[in-house]
């Protein structure tokens, strides 16, 4: 049977949101391989998530009675969407370099290969918003 696609969003979010442990951390002699790409809404975690849906909701609601402040209250919160994509986006691409750019000399052709297919999904997930 198949899984309704929410629930394995919900899943996936989980993932994504971990933080690996310190003692998790590779040794510099081995690349440190990137986590898995967050699909576009799914990059924050549920209660993060659920917060910012909750305030889009009251401001969607609040909207006959005060329709301004209900707008400026969306426009703050896709502004604060936005830069928190934008830092998760950030730190994940800075991920993905330092793990061909810290071998020492030049990286392995497979490195290589894992490196480019991060970077092209991510990329191609990125064109597609």
């Amino acid at each position: 049977m198949t899984e309704p696609k929410e629930s394995a969003d919900r899943r996936e979010t989980h993932q994504f949101a971990r933080r690996p442990a310190p003692q998790e951390a590779m040794s510099m002699s081995e690349p440190r391989q990137p986590a898995p790409v967050p699909e576009p809404g799914t990059a924050l975690a549920s209660g993060d998530r659920d917060k910012l849906q909750t305030r889009l909701q009251h401001a969607v609601n609040g909207f006959v009675d005060a329709p301004r402040p209900a707008v400026e209250e969306a426009d703050a919160l896709l502004g604060e969407l936005i830069a928190k994509v934008g830092q998760i986006l950030g730190e994940r691409h800075a991920m993905m370099r330092e793990s061909w750019q810290q071998s020492a000399g030049d990286p392995d052709t497979e490195g290589l290969r894992t490196a480019l297919r991060e970077y092209r999904s991510l990329s191609e997930r990125l064109l597609r918003l």
